[in-house]
This record gives structure tokens, sequence and C-alpha cells, in this order.
């Protein structure tokens, strides 16, 4: 009896610090210039695509997957995490004051004033543009769909209006990476 009762022992603590090891390293850790790549697969450095800039620090990941609001501006998420979107940059534009290069796996939060913004996805000879009418305290969501499939690959906006069902895009820009945390709600 007291055999089973070590060996119980011995498993479960083995067990724990197996799922403690797990825990404690991140899956896609940040390069170290502090800029984030997503890569398809485990092996091949060949296939990532990284982002142009250093991404926020992990406080500020924590604080936007909150995903709360802010009761005087609006806060909008733009998510790109489909699954046949493996490797390009695709830019996007805000009100013509700021680009950032999305890359797979990411979400970007943008803190703007109440009011109607103009977005641009920019990718190659594609350029796609949306415009949002966004209230005080709201948070809304705006994805990026596209594939790098051989032969098919495109870009596009999905989402974005108030009757969107967005508890899936919320799924999504959860388990991405924060590439960038704007705020261009000042005046």
């Amino acid at each position: 009896m007291d055999g089973i009762n070590i060996s119980t022992r011995s498993v479960a603590g083995l067990s724990a610090l197996l799922l403690a090891a797990c825990a404690g390293t991140p899956l896609r850790a940040t390069e170290p210039d502090g800029t984030y790549c997503y890569r398809v697969g485990k092996i091949n450095r060949a296939w990532r695509t990284c982002t142009t800039t250093p991404k926020p620090g992990d406080a500020a990941e924590a604080d936007a997957k909150r995903f709360e609001a802010r009761p005087d501006v609006a806060t909008l998420y733009v998510v790109r995490n489909r699954w046949a979107d493996t490797i390009n940059r695709v830019g996007v534009s805000i009100d013509g004051q700021r680009r950032v290069d999305t890359i797979p796996g990411s979400v970007v939060r943008v803190r703007l004033r109440p009011g109607q913004h103009a977005l641009l996805l920019d990718w190659k000879d594609l350029v796609e543009a949306r415009t949002l009418d966004l209230k005080p305290g709201e948070v809304r969501f705006l994805e990026i769909e596209g594939s790098a499939l051989i032969g098919a690959t495109g870009y596009k906006w999905f989402g974005g209006d108030i009757n969107a069902d967005i508890s899936g895009a919320r799924a999504r820009a959860t388990r991405s990476k924060l590439i960038a945390d704007i705020d261009l709600s000042a005046p």
C-alpha cells in the first residue's frame, strides 16, 4: 500500500512540475529587437512574418485583452487571425494618420474620438476602405479576412458593423498577439 502511495505521489509531483514548466514558457517569444514574429510550424524559421516595429509590453497586452470600454472614447480592435492566413504583412491606416503592418495571428487596439473614421486596408495593389461610425464608450471589432493559399491570396475587411457577431472576433482577438496599441483620441 505504501508503494502505491509513493508511486501516486511521484506521478502527481512530476505532473505538477511539467505543468509549471509549460505554463511558464511562452509559446511565441518576442524577438531580441522587441518585434514579434508569427511562425508557420515549429521548425522552419524561413516561414515567419515579423512586425516592423516593437510590440507593446505584456502589461499593455493584458490590459487590451480585457476589452474594457472607456466612457469618453471609442475602442476599435483590428483582428487578423484566420486559419488560411499564414505569411503576409497587410497595412492598415486609420484616418490617414497611422499605418500599422499587421501580421497573421495579430490584434491592434485603437482608441479613437467618437464619430466617423476611415480605415484603409492596403496590400499590394489592393486598397479597401471601410468607414465606421463609433460612439463614446463603444468597443468594436473589425477583422481582416484573407488567405495565403497558392493561387488564391487576398485580403478584405470582415465585420465591424454593430449587428455583427462579436463573440467569434473577440475569441480570435484573445488568441492573437497584441502588436500595436494606438491612441488617436486626443483632439
